[in-house]
């Protein structure tokens, strides 16, 4: 014994589990970690929203940016528009005044209003433009130019001076036409501004719009790569609580997990090894009790029969006692026998076609003893049906539900076995009106070795492996045993079983 468990030490030892290691291309490289593949998983499902976030700022700050030129700019062209009207109206005006009061110095005002209009145009000049404006920027300034050089060839004199009335109109007229154009301009600008808003606001709608299925595909990507091993990991822990242990452990997913996949490998071969030395020390022991057990079963049959000579009657009945407990002793080590040969799939089914009548009435005549003495009732409503079965294993399974319901029936009460064929599936149902199945009890029934707590009047209990015995012979036919729901007192339990041995239920 302690050799085999070294020997299953060294063969699966957790602290070195054995993980794969192949060369995988980059993309499905898993992370080492668990913890890094979640932050991995929502790295990628927020790079998407901060992109977004990025670009919606960026052309956020870019429209502030260009508003606050667009509006500096506007302001500044609006008021110098109309300090080029201004300046030119006060030209006008020195003008004016110098020609009707005929004194030459009130030129002066001019010569700065002319000055003050140069500068205004040299302002303007240097804003941003359309080629309309600049081309109406030069013909004010060319019209000032020949406006100036009149009134400076006037030298003074009030006719002169006055003659010029009209091209001081028309400077007027310009100057107007300049600063409603630059109105113009101001709302194409907003125009202008609004139409970007409204591109940048459109561009971010469809960003967002076409994110959301991205972000939500990469979400349940992740939500996959994330639950699989998770799956994988309680798959295994479940099938390994239900003792199914010939499936490997596999879990793909991150180092660490895939390193805990390998220790509940270790665990499952681990607990296959224990498995098979509680199923060869099963087997073992009931051998070994074979022999003596014989001995025991004809020793106290030859007594109980007066074959060593004439016992009393207290004698008797203490012989009668061993024989009957032998007995009962060596059912219990065949039970004991039949669930090794399942555990270790050494129970071949040798399948014949067989009249389904003849094999209840064996099971019943086989309990008639027991069912005499408590006084039963056995009603039977089986059909005269041909089914392909293995005769000992099916007469184990009526069997062990006889015994069941005998075991756990009340004196003079009924036990029912009764049996329909639907779409070539026999249902054989064994009820009996003891107290019943209780409900925590329904979940464990099948489980080997268990046993449910007994009413008083119930007979000595067996091993706890009847019903499981029952139910693995069942399967290994193609179907099934089930305890039923029904209302009222007793249990049921019903057989399913193909008739022709073939169709699985």
């Amino acid at each position: 014994m302690e050799h085999q468990n070294s020997g299953l030490r060294a063969a699966g030892d957790p602290a070195q589990p054995d993980v794969p290691q192949r060369a995988l291309p980059w993309w499905r490289v898993s992370p080492r970690s668990f913890l890094q593949l979640i932050l991995i998983g929502f790295s990628l499902v927020a790079m998407p929203l901060i992109a977004v976030l990025i670009h919606s700022a960026v052309a956020l700050d870019r429209l502030a940016a260009e508003s606050r030129i667009a509006v500096r700019q506007s302001v500044s062209i609006a008021h110098a528009s109309r300090e080029l009207a201004d300046d030119a109206l006060n030209m006008e005006r020195a003008a004016r005044q110098s020609a009707i009061l005929g004194d030459p110095a009130l030129l002066e005002a001019y010569y700065n209003a002319h000055a003050q209009f140069e500068r205004s145009l040299a302002e303007l000049s240097r804003f941003d433009l359309d080629a309309g404006q600049r081309a109406q920027l030069a013909q004010l300034q060319y019209e000032e130019d020949q406006l100036y050089q009149r009134v400076k060839a006037a030298q003074g004199t009030g006719a002169a001076l006055l003659a010029q009335g009209a091209g001081f109109s028309s400077l007027l007229d310009a100057a107007d036409a300049f600063s409603a154009n630059a109105s113009r301009l101001i709302e194409q600008r907003v125009d202008a501004l609004q139409a970007t808003a409204n591109h940048d606001r459109e561009v971010v709608f469809w960003q967002v719009l076409a994110l959301v299925p991205v972000v939500l595909a990469l979400a349940a990507a992740f939500s996959r790569q994330i639950a699989r091993p998770i799956r994988q990991i309680d798959l295994a822990i479940h099938r390994m609580g239900q003792g199914k242990l010939a499936n490997p452990v596999t879990v793909s997913g991150p180092q660490d997990l895939r390193m805990l996949g390998a220790r509940l490998d270790w665990l499952r071969r681990r607990l296959l090894g224990l498995e098979a030395q509680n199923t060869e020390f099963l087997q073992h022991v009931s051998h070994e009790l074979k022999t003596p057990l014989t001995a025991i079963r004809e020793g106290s049959d030859l007594l109980s029969s007066g074959v060593a000579g004439a016992l009393s009657p207290q004698q008797a009945r203490i012989a009668g006692i061993l024989f009957d407990n032998s007995l009962r002793l060596q059912r219990q080590i065949e039970e004991l026998l039949q669930y090794s040969a399942l555990q270790n799939e050494k129970s071949a089914l040798v399948k014949v076609k067989s009249r389904l009548v003849p094999l209840v009435e064996q099971v019943v005549d086989a309990w008639q003893l027991a069912i005499m003495n408590q006084s039963l009732h056995v009603e039977r409503r089986v059909p005269d049906v041909i089914v392909e079965c293995d005769e000992q294993k099916f007469r184990t399974i009526v069997d062990n539900l006889l015994s069941n319901a005998v075991r756990f029936s009340p004196q003079h009460s009924t036990i029912l076995i009764q049996g329909e064929v639907n779409d070539g599936v026999l249902e054989l149902v064994v009820a009996d009106e003891g107290p019943g199945v209780g409900e925590a009890d329904r979940q464990k029934v099948f489980e080997p070795f268990y046993q449910a707590k007994r009413p008083p009047h119930a007979a000595a209990g067996g091993t706890g492996l009847g019903l499981a015995i029952a139910r693995e012979y069942a399967l290994a036919h193609g179907g099934d045993l089930q305890l039923l729901q029904h209302e009222g007192s007793g249990a049921r339990f019903c057989l399913r079983m193909p008739l022709n041995g073939n169709t699985h239920v």
